[in-house]
């Protein structure tokens, strides 16, 4: 177990919608931060940054960089889609755990997985760390095996590591990609008069803000040895209509901007997730802080400062 003062930690993926918020958390502790990605962005400034791909190292050479920089805790936030399914998310973990196997005393492992890994559940049941994984598309299935790997490793061989297994984040800096971030993109850029044409699944999904995700993170890090899996959500499943609304009322704009169309909804996530964080709160003295007002309003603010204005042409 890391030491009770400031540690030394290192952040896979830091440059991620999730890793930029985990270098300024550990870091706002007092502790030493390694940034860790393939490619240098600006919003890692503040801590040290390592140019490292990570599954493209071999575990000798991971241990020796590991060694070199005297991390206490690594963090795995890394992910990956498409072409990078197998190599982001299988892959690197492979490589990790075999350098910190090389290392005397290795660091702490946190690694971030994903609800998704339990695959669909019946509506109205809340997903327990005991709920049988049963994932049904390629990410969730990719994730599930790399989380498999690191709980083999902590109950065969005895590594200190603990796998978080989070819901959909909310929240400052989204990922443009996402539902919600990229609806806050098109909304940021709508005329006064203009609404938007969206097809919403009928689905009631737990979301959690990312600040509180990352809490959970930083207090993995420091909890004692005990069970190594945990779930990490908002305890709630909502209403996916509701969400939206949510943030078309923190970027301050009427409810009829969405005007909602008929058709089937391609989604990675399923009808009904709630997530059962009773563990979360026994072991790591943890419950979600923000509300899904706070994480919109937050969202909506940071999407407005990160993203300029599409150029209006006169005439």
């Amino acid at each position: 177990m890391p030491s009770p003062g400031p540690v030394r930690v290192a952040v896979l993926g830091a440059t991620g919608c999730l890793g930029r918020h985990l270098c300024a958390a550990f870091s706002a502790e007092g502790n030493e931060v390694v940034a860790i990605a393939r490619r240098y962005a600006p919003q890692v400034a503040a801590h040290r940054f390592l140019s490292l791909d990570v599954a493209g190292s071999t575990s000798d050479e991971l241990a020796r960089a590991l060694t070199r920089e005297e991390v206490d805790v690594v963090v795995n936030a890394t992910l990956g889609w498409g072409d990078e399914l197998h190599y982001t998310n299988v892959q690197l973990v492979e490589r990790l755990i075999g350098a910190l196997a090389k290392l005397p005393a290795p660091p702490r492992l946190v690694h971030l997985g994903t609800i998704h890994e339990y695959g669909p559940v019946p509506f109205g049941t809340s997903i327990r760390e005991d709920t049988p994984p049963a994932p049904e598309n390629p990410y969730a299935k990719a994730k599930l095996t790399a989380s498999r790997m690191v709980l083999d490793a902590a109950r065969d061989d005895g590594l200190d590591a603990v796998v978080l297994r989070l819901a959909n984040t909310l929240g400052p800096h989204p990922a443009l990609e996402s539902f919600f971030g990229s609806l806050a993109v098109r909304l940021r850029g709508l005329d006064a008069a203009t609404g938007i044409e969206l097809t919403i699944a009928d689905a009631r999904r737990d979301y959690v803000d990312v600040r509180d995700a990352v809490d959970a993170v930083v207090r993995a890090a420091r909890m004692k040895r005990a069970d190594p899996l945990v779930n990490i959500g908002c305890g709630r499943a909502m209403d996916v209509r509701t969400l939206v609304g949510e943030l078309v009322a923190a970027a301050g704009l009427p409810a009829e901007t969405i005007r909602e169309q008929r058709g089937e909804v391609r989604s990675r996530g399923a009808d009904w997730i709630q997530v059962d964080i009773s563990r979360a709160g026994r072991l790591l003295g943890w419950h979600p802080r923000f509300t899904i007002g706070e994480s919109m309003r937050a969202m909506w603010e940071t999407v407005c400062a990160d993203q300029p204005l599409p150029a209006r042409h006169l005439g």
